[in-house]
């Protein structure tokens, strides 16, 4: 068994002229997959895979999806899910090769926004996606639900989200809300300086006690403070945008679409995969309420709570992930 850190950002030219970014490590030659869809305003990243995944033997892969970083947006025309599809299926099909499509076992991950790809590649007929049929489990942390189908996802918003990605920005034509929206982003996230400050103000100003002592013991474990990490942070959110802001422009629309499938309609093999799903109690960006819908819709799908916000599941990320893995020696 030979076991990769992390060798950095690779750039896979895709058939249509676009690129693919992802990284990758752990047993590069596992048969074993776990597929990580990152979230918001940030990439796929390697650097600091959890020892859980090392010892579970697995290849760990993740890819930058559509629009983020130094992947490629979707081709005109072309829907997400097909784009998103397509470059999954071309990403495995060229590190597995040899592949007959059923002699690998895939579980997929998701975080935040990257909970909607996850769910999208879950569902996808198996034409679209034929590694779908090797999928064994799907993890959700922080899942975001499929508002197409979720007529209550409003509820539990705050007002800044019911305005964006809410109703609000969705019944204003032309995306215009998004693209305004963006034009006030772009200059307060233009610096590192300014990332920090965002992030302070939605993510870490939100936290209470507790959980700062949480996050705080956290970054203590990996030999940082936690200004380390929102520096870390904060240049992620300047990279995920340093060659457009196309996966923000994406995204509110994305949330409303048509995702390839009705949730509470997937047939048998489909609903076989177990869905684990993370719920953080004072998560105000991934409403607890969004657990209850995927876990009351998906068949095999379970809840695992967490106390604390929206970053709260990373302090428990190796016990997620070794409950995840459960099934793997």
């Amino acid at each position: 068994m030979s076991t990769d850190t992390g060798s950095g950002e690779i750039l896979l030219p895709l058939r249509d002229g676009r690129t693919l970014a992802y990284e990758e490590a752990g047993n590069l030659s596992s048969k074993t997959i776990v597929l990580y869809l990152h979230g918001f305003f940030t990439f796929g990243d390697a650097s600091e895979t959890t020892p859980v995944l090392f010892s579970k033997n697995v290849h760990f892969i993740t890819p930058t999806l559509p629009g983020w970083g130094s992947t490629s947006p979707p081709p005109p025309s072309t829907p997400y899910r097909d784009c998103l599809t397509s470059d999954m299926t071309t990403l495995l099909s060229h590190l597995y090769p040899d592949s007959n499509g059923r002699d690998i076992k895939l579980y997929v991950a998701g975080g935040s926004l990257g909970t909607v790809s996850a769910q999208i590649l879950y569902g996808a007929p198996y034409d679209k996606f034929p590694f779908g049929r090797c999928i064994l489990g799907v993890l959700l942390l922080g899942a975001i639900t499929p508002f197409r189908y979720h007529k209550d996802y409003a509820k539990d918003m705050t007002w800044t989200h019911y305005i964006l990605p809410g109703p609000i920005g969705h019944y204003i034509p032309f995306n215009l809300l998004t693209h305004l929206i963006k034009f006030v982003l772009v200059r307060k996230l233009s610096t590192i300086e300014g990332a920090e400050a965002s992030l302070r103000e939605t993510v870490f100003d939100r936290m209470d006690q507790a959980e700062r002592e949480a996050f705080a013991k956290w970054s203590e474990e990996r030999g940082k403070v936690p200004e380390d990490l929102v520096r870390k942070m904060a240049e992620n959110v300047l990279k995920s945008t340093s060659k457009s802001w196309e996966g923000f422009m994406l995204t509110p629309p994305l949330l409303h679409s048509d995702w390839g499938f009705q949730p509470d309609a997937l047939d048998e093999e489909h609903s076989r995969p177990r869905v684990l799903i993370t719920a953080s109690k004072d998560d105000h960006m991934s409403p607890v309420a969004y657990a209850y819908y995927l876990a009351a819709t998906y068949k095999n799908a379970r809840i695992k709570h967490i106390d604390g916000g929206h970053m709260s599941v990373s302090y428990h990320m190796d016990e997620v992930w070794a409950e995840f893995l459960a099934d793997e020696p």
